[in-house]
């Protein structure tokens, strides 16, 4: 099984665990030993990653949809009584989704290998 096959599952899976986390309840929401940025910059870090792994091709559109979803997600909190939505988490969402689909491009481009020029 080659690593985009591997990844394409896991992206997806890794976005609906972030979509709920975000816009469920508060009690809802897991506590780490970490501090909120953390957790939301490495979830979206690992997100990011995963997406890129899973379409390499595709990595600026990935980058602009993940920053795009971490700013509508974001904003789907005010369907909660129990949540705020805050500029300055989409933006660390926003950050972390960047880190992780760069970090996965690199991988993409060792990974790949290269076609003898004939």
């Amino acid at each position: 099984m080659t690593a985009d096959k591997l990844a394409r599952p896991v992206a997806w899976i890794l976005l609906a665990a972030i979509i709920f986390v975000t816009v469920s309840p508060i009690g809802l929401r897991p506590h780490t030993v970490t501090s909120v940025d953390i957790d939301r910059g490495l979830a979206y870090l690992l997100v990011g990653l995963a997406f890129a792994l899973a379409y390499p091709r595709h990595w600026i559109t990935v980058a602009a949809l993940l920053i795009i979803g971490a700013v509508g997600i974001e904003y789907l909190q005010y369907l909660s009584p129990t949540r705020h939505a805050r500029l300055h988490d989409a933006g660390v969402k926003a950050v972390g989704a960047c880190i992780g689909v760069l970090a996965g491009t690199v991988f993409n481009r060792f990974r790949t290998p290269k076609l003898d020029a004939r």
